[in-house]
C-alpha cells in the first residue's frame, strides 16, 4: 500500500493505492515501515508551496521507522531484521520503502516506533538548531515561534532542558500544552507579539527560532538581544501565496543579506541571521542517534498529538491542516 498525492487542493488529494515490491539494488535496504510522521512540509506540498516537492502525483512522507526485511549487494552493517530509522522527504508514506543503507539511523529497542518517528526529522531539527546553530546555553532567553507544533515543543524541551528561559508563541488553546512543557506562553493571534515579547524580555532575547517567514522575520531580528540570533528554519506565512515558490524567498534573502552587511561593517550589535535546513548525511545520523539516547534515557518526550493507520493519511493530514494539533501526528501500519 502507498499513499500518492495526486494534486494541489485539500487532503482530499491523497489516494490509496497498491505499490509494488521493488526490491533493493545494490547499497540499498528494504524497510517494511512501522511509523512515518506527518509535517508541516506535506501540507506545503498540498498547496504545491514546498521548495523543490516533486511533480504530481507523488508519494509524500518525510521519514520513517521500521524494520529491514532486504537487504541489496554490498551492504555492510546493517542485516535483516534491524530496527531503522530514515529521512527520506517524500516517499515514506508506504508499506515498505528502499532506501540506501548509508541512510539509515538504528532504533534502539527500548523506543516504540511511533515515538521513534515522532523525533526523527523532528528531534534531528531541534537538537541542531538548539545545540549546533544557536548553542543555547544557561542563563539564556529565548523565544519559540508555534511552540506547541512538532518541531516547536522539541525545540522549548531542549531549551529549558539546556537551562535558558522560554517563550512561546501558540493559540489560546494550547497556552495549558506549553507551560506544560517549561514555556511562557504568548498568543499570537490576540494583541501585539512583539510587544509583548519585550515586556517579558526588555532587553531583548538572545536567540529566536522562527518557522514563519515573512514579516515575522523582521520582527524576529529586532527582538533579539545583543549577540543574539535569529534561526529561520521555514515559510509557513508562504502558505497562501500565488505564484512560483521561489518569489517569496528573494526578499528574504535580500533582507538576510543587508543584516550580515550591517555585521561587517560593525553596525549589527554582533546580531546574525541565518537560515535552517534540515539535512541528511553523517551529521545527520550523529544528531539522531543523540536524540534517541535522550529519548531512551526519559530526558525527552515527544509530544504526540494522534496515531492513525496509514491508510487514513488524508484524515491525519486533514487534523494537521485544521490547526488543533499540538505536537506530532504519526502515521502507523
Amino acid at each position: 500500500m502507498e499513499i500518492v498525492l495526486t494534486g494541489k487542493g485539500g487532503p482530499e488529494m491523497l489516494a490509496v493505492r497498491d505499490d509494488d515490491a521493488v526490491p533493493p539494488g545494490r547499497g540499498e535496504v528494504r524497510v517494511r515501515v512501522e511509523a512515518s510522521g506527518v509535517s508541516f512540509a506535506e501540507v506545503q506540498m498540498l498547496r504545491g508551496r514546498y521548495p523543490m516537492q516533486p511533480k504530481f502525483p507523488f508519494v509524500p512522507g518525510y521519514d520513517l521507522v521500521g524494520t529491514v526485511t532486504e537487504v541489496g549487494a554490498e551492504v555492510r552493517g546493517v542485516r535483516v531484521g534491524d530496527r531503522v530509522a530514515a529521512m527520506t522527504r517524500t516517499g515514506a508514506w508506504r508499506s515498505h520503502v528502499v532506501v540506501r543503507a548509508a541512510d539509515v539511523v538504528p532504533v534502539p529497542a527500548a523506543i516504540e516506533s511511533g515515538t521513534a518517528a515522532a523525533v526523527v526529522m523532528n528531534g534531528v531539527t531541534a537538537w541542531q538548531m538548539t545545540h549546533q546553530v544557536a548553542r543555547v546555553r544557561s542563563g539564556q532567553t529565548v523565544l519559540v515561534h508555534g511552540a506547541s507544533g512538532g518541531v516547536g515543543s522539541l525545540l522549548v524541551r531542549l531549551a529549558v532542558r539546556a537551562g535558558a528561559r522560554v517563550l512561546g508563541t501558540a493559540s489560546a488553546s494550547k497556552h495549558d500544552a506549553v507551560r506544560a512543557l517549561g514555556a511562557e506562553p504568548i498568543d499570537y493571534r490576540a494583541g501585539d507579539v512583539p510587544a509583548r515579547v519585550r515586556e517579558l524580555a526588555p532587553g531583548g532575547v538572545d536567540a529566536v527560532f522562527d518557522h514563519v517567514g515573512g514579516r515575522s522575520l523582521v520582527d524576529s531580528y529586532d527582538l533579539l538581544a545583543d549577540g543574539g540570533v535569529l534561526v529561520s528554519y521555514g515559510s509557513a506565512s508562504t502558505l497562501r501565496d500565488e505564484g512560483h515558490w521561489l518569489r517569496p524567498y528573494l526578499g528574504t534573502i535580500a533582507t538576510f543579506a543587508g543584516w550580515r552587511v550591517r555585521r561587517l561593517v560593525g553596525r549589527g550589535r554582533g546580531r546574525r541571521a541565518t537560515f535552517y535546513y534540515v539535512k541528511g548525511g553523517a551529521s545527520f545520523a550523529e544528531a539522531l542517534r543523540q536524540v534517541f539516547d535522550l529519548v531512551e534515557r526519559g530526558e525527552l518526550e515527544p509530544t504526540i498529538e494522534a496515531r492513525y493507520p496509514l491508510e487514513k493519511a488524508a484524515l491525519a493530514l486533514g487534523h494537521l491542516v485544521d490547526g488543533s494539533a499540538t505536537g506530532k501526528i504519526v502515521l502507523e501500519a
